[in-house]
């Protein structure tokens, strides 16, 4: 069961991430009147974000 949860939760963090990183780098407008359109600094906590998305799935996946 902690193993689906942490894949879930990986997957959802990683996908968060990545919005984040398409919003900042402006390629993403969505929504419209987001704050984070055409914002560097976003473009790195996505990153960030991402990458611990990467890390939980990973370690769901060594969890047997």
């Amino acid at each position: 069961m902690m193993r689906v949860l942490l894949q879930i939760m990986g997957v959802l963090l990683l996908l968060m991430g990545l919005l984040w990183v398409g919003q900042g780098a402006g390629l993403i407008h969505w929504p419209q009147s987001s704050f984070m359109l055409d914002q560097r600094p976003w473009m790195w906590r996505g990153g960030l974000l991402a990458a611990v998305g990467v890390a939980l799935i990973l370690l769901a996946r060594r969890r047997r």
